[in-house]
């Protein structure tokens, strides 16, 4: 752009800014000197045209004109263990300490689709999460909790659409309208096959459900976020930052394909994408890679699949510190670490955040390292003075660079996403690739150059393999004790035993017609969890149909 452009341009974002809504607050350094809300050349600069300025086209900057001038980003701290009583107990204190969300994680049982009673969940109750088994559970989890006022977000992927249906049965009986909900599903099949490996159907079943789960909110909760499209576990699985950011953005351009080949208006549908990235410790690389993403969305959304407002071409997102970061050498230097890749994503923008607690790669977090952990947020967001300008590095040449740098990458990897489907679709290379385990193979690749570089010493983390002198004390962590599935596993069979079961059966089969015929699943799924059919039933109705998934060996 030349002087004339920008300074057209900046007189564009002033009046954006000036009709915008700001939260009140003090807007000065702590030596009491006033800032502007952003800051940009005067002068002609060939960057702006890639840079632009906060809430214009391409986002780079961010989505808001404001930045957190007008909304800080919500703290939303992930939380679930044990029994539905208990978490709902982490959760009433982590509201009261200040958190603006919630976010549930579920034991490995209900994430891979499985009631506590299934034999396959032995030893597993309440241990990575939360059990919930039916409505009756979620009803517990949010007890005293108004679901009408309260966003949630929900990590889980392969069963997502009946714990959506869950959520749903527990809000109307809080007696809240089901249509006004607000919250976020995570939904991302996707990165299942490539990452997690928390599935319940081959993928087609899977993008069936999705796609009417799509539907369904589309219509009938058109503020609920029916998909959360994940990176976090892709970087965990040891990606790099450029694997990340395109493999999560080419998940979501397949879903983008779903809802399209649905008939879903894009304009409506996009705003209901939203995403969930990993900040990792490399301050500015993790920066760059999520003013990348924006970019790139906005981009593609606009010029490939023909979104025309800028609600659907921004990409909102969610951020959650590094647990493959954390050691257990010398555990509390995790703090450290932990701060400053939350400041990193502030730094980028990010529209939530999670801190991890220094005692994850241990154990669940105690109560006390839950609250280290949520007021690692708070200090950055009331002391730090971040929340007064939008996009503060905009303009680097290192961070403009590494942007830059970071997109052509993974513009790289999208072109060979499309070659292998060879159709022109995303979708179809996706579902290749995942098939052929080309997504698997990159990341374990990136996984063992990395694990090479760290035994070399070439990369140090401290108390690993440099600065190992430890005069610490071992850390005392939260166990989960046996009971609690003992407990669950009992109030399974008494829900059953005291259920109407020709309702439960009836709605099954239902939901299975449905499924074989076409139509949306959602519906009949509402109608057996209000039956309080389990995880297991509804998730094991369809297997008969579709089958289970089974990941092929590969060497």
């Amino acid at each position: 752009m030349d002087a004339e452009q920008i300074s057209a341009a900046r007189a564009r974002w002033q009046e954006r800014y000036d009709a915008a809504r700001k939260t009140e607050r003090d807007y000065t350094t702590l030596s009491g000197d006033e800032v502007e809300p952003v800051y940009g050349p005067t002068d002609a600069d060939a960057r702006m045209d890639r840079i632009g300025w906060p809430g214009e086209f391409p986002f780079t900057r961010g989505i808001h004109p404001t930045g957190y001038r007008g909304k800080p980003w919500t703290i939303r701290q992930f939380a679930g263990f044990g029994s539905a009583k208990q978490t709902n107990e982490r959760y009433k204190m982590i509201l009261a300490e200040g958190g603006g969300g919630l976010s549930v994680a579920f034991d490995m049982p209900t994430l891979m689709g499985r009631d506590s009673d299934d034999p396959r969940a032995l030893g597993e109750v309440g241990h990575c999460g939360v059990a919930i088994d039916s409505a009756a559970d979620m009803e517990v989890l949010f007890e005293g909790i108004d679901l009408a006022a309260t966003t949630t977000s929900m990590t889980i992927s392969g069963p997502a659409v009946p714990l959506f249906c869950m959520y749903v049965v527990a809000a109307e009986r809080q007696g809240a309208d089901p249509s006004k909900l607000n919250g976020t599903l995570q939904t991302d099949i996707f990165k299942e096959y490539i990452a997690q490996k928390e599935w319940v159907y081959p993928p087609e079943p899977h993008l069936k459900l999705i796609g009417d789960l799509m539907e369904y909110v589309y219509t009938e909760v058109p503020a609920y976020k029916p998909l959360s499209v994940s990176g976090y576990h892709i970087r965990e699985a040891g990606s790099t930052a450029a694997q990340e950011l395109a493999f999560t953005l080419a998940d979501g351009f397949g879903y983008v394909e779903l809802g399209l080949s649905r008939g879903l208006d894009v304009d409506r549908f996009a705003p209901g994408l939203s995403f969930f990235f990993d900040a990792h410790i490399d301050f500015f690389e993790e920066i760059a890679k999520l003013r990348a993403a924006r970019r790139i969305w906005a981009r593609w959304l606009r010029d490939v699949y023909g979104a025309t407002s800028d609600k659907a071409q921004w990409l909102r997102f969610h951020t959650q510190t590094a647990g493959v970061s954390l050691t257990a050498q010398q555990p509390e230097n995790n703090i450290v670490r932990t701060a400053v890749e939350a400041l990193a994503a502030v730094m980028a923008g990010t529209n939530s955040l999670h801190t991890n607690a220094l005692d994850e790669v241990l154990a669940l977090p105690s109560e006390k390292a839950a609250q280290i952990a949520l007021r690692t947020q708070q200090v950055i967001a009331e002391e730090t003075g971040v929340l007064n300008v939008a996009d503060p590095l905009g303009g680097s040449w290192y961070v403009e660079a590494l942007t830059d740098r970071l997109e052509a990458e993974a513009e790289k990897i999208f072109a060979r996403i499309k070659d292998l489907g060879g159709d022109g679709t995303i979708t179809s290379g996706l579902l290749r690739g995942i098939e052929d385990g080309w997504f698997i193979t990159e990341i374990a690749d990136s996984a063992f150059a990395y694990q090479v570089a760290l035994e070399k010493g070439d990369k140090r983390v401290v108390g690993v393999n440099t600065l190992t002198g430890d005069v610490g004390e071992p850390l005392d962590i939260l166990r989960v004790s046996h009971e609690v599935e003992l407990a669950q596993r009992e109030v399974v069979a008494q829900r059953r035993a005291g259920r109407d079961q020709a309702a439960v059966d009836a709605a099954l089969a239902r939901m299975v017609e449905d499924a074989k015929a076409d139509r949306n699943t959602v519906p009949a799924m509402l109608d057996a969890v209000r039956a309080e059919a389990t995880l297991g039933e509804i998730c094991g109705a369809f297997k008969p149909m579709w089958g289970e998934y089974r990941e092929v060996a590969r060497f």
